[in-house]
């Protein structure tokens, strides 16, 4: 750390150097956590899907999140929207598993959106359309489950989904 109190890299960026839980969130200085994904790592896209798969499998999907986020500043400019939706799927569950239904289902159907050029194709085997139909079924259920009792702002947070129970299948088996 810093002088001024900020956490820098090597090259003198600030960078948190707070450990992390498994859904990204910061803990205090000194306690476990779960290690982090190196930022700016080139994958062929089926390692980024595999690797991607594995940390949701894990209930970790802050973190498939970042793997995604390489793909889509690293790949190509076609398959740019592919990536950042995968992205904001990862981090709407991310939000949803923190219990934050608001952030979590605007993600949710963001990602879904940016997928939706995709739709009926299975880039790199991966199952768009039920990607697409599990972000908006899971965003219908968060909304809903945050509108019972909530202000109505967001503010009141919603009940945590299981980040594992709710991780997608990226690539379905083939029929």
């Amino acid at each position: 750390m810093e002088e001024t109190g900020r956490d820098r890299d090597i090259e003198g960026r600030a960078r948190n150097a707070r450990p992390r839980d498994g859904l990204g969130r910061p803990l205090p200085y000194g306690a476990p956590g779960v290690e982090r994904q190196p930022e700016g790592v080139v994958r062929a896209p089926e390692e980024t899907v595999r690797e991607a798969q594995r940390l949701l499998d894990a209930g970790m999907p802050f973190h498939a999140h970042e793997v995604f986020e390489d793909a889509w500043k690293s790949g190509p400019v076609a398959e740019r929207e592919l990536w950042r939706g995968l992205a904001q799927l990862a981090v709407g569950l991310t939000h949803a598993a923190r219990g934050n239904a608001t952030g979590g289902a605007r993600l949710l159907q963001r990602g879904a959106a940016a997928l939706a050029e995709f739709a009926g194709v299975r880039p790199y085997g991966m199952g768009v359309d039920g990607l697409i139909g599990w972000a908006g079924e899971l965003a219908g259920r968060v909304e809903a489950a945050d509108s019972d009792g909530a202000a109505g702002d967001g503010a009141v947070r919603g009940k945590p989904v299981d980040a594992i129970a709710e991780a997608p299948c990226l690539r379905p088996p083939t029929r």
